[in-house]
Order: structure tokens, then C-alpha cells, then sequence
């Protein structure tokens, strides 16, 4: 990711607005009672702010989520409200949002976020 390029992040905050927000929330907050599942069985959209659980990821499984799904990360993913981006967004486009993301956390949540990726390298 690159959350310190304006002009990626930019673009990203303009798909986030477009594809994202409707469930995670137009200041990444996302939705309501996010860590208890709903009466449809799926849990709710969690935030990507400082408060969720995004920077607990690295850049790969981010990005792995955010194009395939559960189902990219897991062999019989549990059913999800997570819409699948393979052939919506192109790579560059998941990056930008990604980027947008991490540009919104502080400085101490970007770092470890760093560290976790270096980890995974």
C-alpha cells in the first residue's frame, strides 16, 4: 500500500465513497454491533478505522479479501456480506482503497501495521 501518495490516496478515498462506504461507513466506522452476528447469520460490516480490526492484517490478506472474498483466504469460508471484487476493481484500484485505509490511522497503528507486513515478507 502506499498511504502517504496523495494522488493514490485520492483515488482510493473516491472508490471507497463508490464501492465501500455503504457498508463500512462513509468515515470507515463501520457498521453497527459489527462483532455479533446478525439474524441473517453474517456479521456485520466491521469499521477500518483505528477502532477495527483492518490493521490487524497484513498488505496481502487486505488485499486477498478484498478481491476474492473469504474464500481466498480460507477452504469452505463461512457465508459473508463481503462482496467479492474480482472483476469490479482492478488490482491497482483495491491497492488505492487500501491505501486510502491505512492514510486514516495513526501514526502508531501505520507502524505496526509496517511491522506486521515486513513480518509477512
Amino acid at each position: 500500500m502506499t498511504p502517504d501518495d496523495a494522488e493514490v490516496i485520492a483515488v482510493g478515498q473516491g472508490i471507497y465513497a463508490d464501492q465501500c462506504a455503504a457498508c463500512h461507513g462513509a468515515r470507515l466506522e463501520g457498521q453497527p454491533n459489527w462483532r455479533i452476528r446478525g439474524e441473517d447469520g453474517l456479521l456485520p460490516a466491521p469499521p477500518h478505522d483505528a477502532i477495527g480490526h483492518t490493521w490487524h492484517h497484513d498488505d496481502e490478506t487486505l488485499f486477498t479479501l478484498t478481491k476474492y472474498g473469504l474464500a481466498g483466504l480460507m477452504e469452505n469460508a463461512p457465508p459473508s456480506g463481503m462482496p467479492v471484487y474480482e472483476g469490479v476493481l482492478t488490482d491497482e484500484e483495491i491497492i488505492a482503497v487500501l491505501s486510502f485505509i491505512k492514510s486514516t490511522w495513526p501514526d502508531d497503528l501505520r507502524q505496526h501495521h509496517d511491522e506486521l507486513n515486513a513480518r509477512s515478507e
